[in-house]
């Protein structure tokens, strides 16, 4: 981790330290640029908390204030190597797209043989429902008629219905020869 971080967060500690308090925007302010995973920000908010920092949404009122402790500077110094010593190894960790993206992967449940049955009816179901739609309009019909007429004249090729099918704005069939 660079010098200006290691100094800023330092900064971050002393500041909660003197004040009993830190916002999540002081926070947020105080990290590095590349530190995005929430996770990391979650485990900071956590050693703070834990050193008798409170963070809070916004500055809390005066009864609150008066109730925490301060405590010395060196407190703080030691307090802030500490997060400095667990953010660089976390910032280490964690870098890697790859590595972050699988670890994230991780966390997520995979389907069961009986979600992906469910998954797969609905599928189903959704494709009967747009064929009743479609079957309930008579010019949807009369056109997908017309455009397999053609298709058997080769007049026009499969993919171009099928583009003509997403983009309705283009003009006119092509046949590329």
């Amino acid at each position: 981790m660079e010098q200006t971080s290691q100094s800023r967060l330092k900064l971050l500690v002393t500041k909660g330290k003197e004040q009993g308090y830190l916002t999540y925007a002081e926070v947020n302010d105080h990290l590095p640029s590349d530190m995005v995973d929430s996770d990391q920000i979650e485990d900071i908010i956590q050693m703070l908390n834990d050193m008798g920092i409170q963070v809070f949404e916004t500055a809390p009122d005066q009864d609150t204030l008066m109730m925490s402790e301060n405590s010395t500077d060196e407190d703080a110094a030691e307090a802030a190597a500490q997060v400095l010593a667990t953010v660089e190894s976390e910032i280490g960790r964690t870098t890697d797209p790859v590595r972050m993206y699988m670890r994230e992967m991780g966390t997520v449940e995979l389907l069961t043989r009986e979600g992906e049955i469910v998954i797969a009816k609905r599928i189903e179901e959704g494709i009967k429902q747009v064929q009743v739609s479609v079957s309930d309009y008579p010019a949807a019909i009369s056109s997908l008629l017309d455009q397999y007429d053609r298709y058997e004249a080769e007049e026009i090729r499969l993919t171009d219905i099928i583009t003509k099918f997403i983009d309705p704005n283009e003009d006119e069939f092509t046949v590329n020869t």
